[in-house]
């Protein structure tokens, strides 16, 4: 079985960028987006300055972590090596892009799939040489069997020290560096010009830009400057990060009354936990999956996430936890018709692992994005229960105060300003924490001091409002809610912001 891999000798490339425009016309890669680009770094202290250039795309992994993150299997790995995808069931849900560490897919903006570089494998089937090794003047590119030890791609990945790109994030790449510059290879290795050097000042300030490689460095005489670089975007917007607040009140809205029922002041029967509960919570699980729909490229096929799941990614095992726990809340309102409270409190056996399991599987969701080293906290779960515990309480305190039901709103209160209290200290936490890699060190920046501190600040000083003033009522429980609003848009947007290619 051949095992194709690629060498991308860059002592020899001369940034042409024959191999972009040559993959362009192969594969009808529409302007604006790029299965392959050359990018390149100015590296030295003038007068002693060179130009270095890498060929940037796809690095078809061995541990391919988009194929584990894609929900309907439509990206894949053949047998021979080669990281492809299928149009047909792509629902450009843009997981893969999120669990790339190497930015190289994207969204085609004609066809709305997702696309990269899959070494022209309808080329190779039929015994011809990719379009970007074809076209290369120096011979820069090389492809070749890994399989077979006589080719000299072989010869040369064994015998030369070769390099890979972020080989910590244990994804084994099949293509191979051979000469290239550390601040090439690095992403964050060149300083990256606000103001704009050459194309970089067409990329604007757009989402996710970030104008320094590194927080807080001030290096009048940087060693390396980035000259060429295509603009980074994160896949992820505002969408996303209000689907984390809609799911996290579909947890919490059901979850809080079920605790007060099994631990406080409520009964089954009292109609804070027999409507209001499932009621609210059956409306934030509404607009969560009406949200994750509107952000999908293909919002038509959502059926394939069910029909055509591929059982590793955590967005099909967080759609199905999503589609039980919908259901014991449908069967809780049914219940609630009947007036039975032993349906429901077998149904709550059933209700508190889902409610729990709804709020807290996005964090398995983001940690499978590997390219994103923010989101591979371990505070992530614990964070995202309390966050719906304290919208859940929000929420309760809310109906509580509507319904008269004054025998609860002095516990809600309470639970309201405790749970404040514990979400603040674990965002302090997360603050404090020793960030042990340049990603996550330059996302944290972007959320606290960046580009998103505005967000992030708001919803401290809410958070702290709410702590202040939980007997309120109402009053505390908005600020509860706008708080993890803001909260959660700094970080699901600052997690994004650094560029990965």
């Amino acid at each position: 079985m051949r095992s194709w891999v690629k060498i991308l000798d860059q002592t020899r490339c001369i940034g042409c960028h024959a191999c972009t425009t040559a993959c362009k016309s192969e594969n009808n890669v529409p302007l604006g987006v790029n299965r392959t680009y050359v990018k390149s770094v100015d590296v030295g202290v003038f007068p002693q300055v060179r130009r270095a250039f890498q060929v940037t795309r796809c690095n078809q992994c061995e541990n391919p972590p988009c194929v584990a993150a894609c929900p309907t299997g439509a990206m894949y790995r053949r047998p021979d090596g080669i990281v492809d995808f299928d149009k047909r069931i792509c629902i450009a849900c843009k997981a893969c892009m999120a669990a790339c560490p190497y930015d190289a897919i994207f969204i085609n903006p004609e066809d709305h799939s997702a696309e990269k570089c899959n070494f022209c494998a309808h080329r190779l089937e039929i015994g011809l040489e990719p379009a970007c090794v074809v076209v290369c003047p120096t011979e820069a590119i090389r492809i070749g069997d890994l399989a077979d030890a006589s080719s000299p791609v072989s010869a040369d990945i064994n015998r030369k020290p070769v390099t890979v790109r972020r080989p910590e994030k244990e994804t084994r790449p099949k293509v191979f560096y051979l000469g290239a510059h550390m601040a090439t290879l690095d992403p964050l290795a060149a300083e990256r010009p606000p103001g704009g050097l050459y194309a970089w000042a067409g990329q604007g300030s757009g989402p996710g830009h970030v104008a320094s490689g590194h927080p807080g460095k001030h290096n009048s005489r940087p060693a390396a400057v980035l000259s060429y670089d295509v603009p980074h975007h994160a896949p992820w917007d505002w969408k996303v990060s209000l689907y984390t607040w809609t799911k996290g009140i579909g947890a919490g809205a059901y979850l809080v009354p079920l605790l007060l029922v099994l631990f406080g002041p409520l009964a089954w029967t009292s109609t804070l936990f027999r409507w209001v509960g499932p009621l609210v919570a059956l409306g934030g699980l509404g607009a969560t999956g009406a949200l994750l729909i509107w952000d999908l490229g293909h919002p038509e096929r959502f059926y394939l996430i069910f029909l055509r799941h591929q059982w590793r990614s955590w967005l099909v095992r967080g759609s199905f936890i999503i589609g039980a726990y919908g259901t014991v809340l449908v069967l809780q309102v049914l219940a609630s018709i009947l007036k039975s409270v032993a349906f429901s409190e077998v149904l709550a056996g059933f209700g508190l692992p889902l409610a729990a399991m709804t709020a807290v599987y996005t964090a398995f969701l983001f940690a499978q994005a590997k390219a994103r080293d923010l989101w591979q906290s371990p505070l992530l779960p614990g964070q995202l229960i309390v966050q719906a515990l304290l919208l859940g309480s929000a929420a309760s305190l809310f109906a509580a105060q509507a319904l008269g039901a004054h025998g609860v709103v002095h516990d809600l209160r309470v639970a309201l300003g405790a749970i404040a209290v514990l979400d603040l200290s674990l965002v302090i936490g997360e603050m404090t924490l020793d960030h042990v890699t340049a990603h996550t060190r330059l996302a944290s920046h972007e959320i606290w001091l960046g580009k998103f501190r505005f967000w992030f600040w708001a919803g401290m000083i809410l958070l702290a409002a709410t702590i202040a003033t939980p007997w309120i009522g109402a009053t505390g429980a908005g600020f509860a809610l706008a708080s993890v609003l803001c909260y959660e848009h700094s970080y699901v947007q600052g997690g994004q912001s650094v560029p990965l290619a």
